[in-house]
């Protein structure tokens, strides 16, 4: 079974497969880019890739603890930075918190921008490209004469489910 389209994970997926294929895609590419996911990095990884929700690295932390796994915020906080410098990991500024990118590598090594849209129930959270709006952005910032060197596009609101159950409530 393929992953879910990454724009839509509000849908409903076999999530177990989207676990492993992006796990897979993760390794295939820390090989071609010889770089060294240790177990500690690998396991940070599928504790987001179990959810597509939004975690603090102390909610990282506890999940360790609770697994038998000592370990200080160091240690997850280089964990965090390794998988986020490489793309495997987004950091959500507004949550101060992480999720796995929906968009590993696809076949390259180049990174993207993504949009997030946010559940403030749930904690979900979806990624899609930034596409023509970053391009908006540019063009606003260069008639300022600004030249936007990183962006971050968060939206806040409800997934369909967490609406529904407003609606329904």
């Amino acid at each position: 079974m393929a992953m879910p389209d990454p724009e839509n994970i509000f849908e409903h997926h076999d999530h177990r497969q989207c676990r492993h294929e992006a796990m897979r895609q993760v390794s295939d590419s820390c090989a071609r880019q010889h770089l060294r996911l240790t177990p500690l990095r690998a396991r940070v990884l599928e504790i987001l890739l179990e959810s597509h929700r939004a975690m603090g690295a102390y909610e990282i932390l506890e999940r360790l603890r609770e697994e038998g796994q000592a370990g200080q915020p160091p240690t997850v906080y280089r964990a965090l930075e390794f998988l986020v410098t490489h793309g495997f990991v987004h950091r959500l500024e507004r949550l101060n918190a992480f999720m796995a990118c929906c968009h590993v590598n696809r076949g390259t090594d180049k990174r993207h921008e993504p949009l997030f849209l946010i559940c403030n129930s749930c904690r979900k959270v979806a990624e899609a490209p930034l596409g023509v709006l970053g391009r908006k952005i540019d063009r606003q910032a260069g008639a300022m004469g600004f030249v936007a060197q990183s962006r971050v596009v968060e939206v806040l609101g409800l997934c369909p489910a967490c609406r529904g159950e407003l609606e329904n409530g």
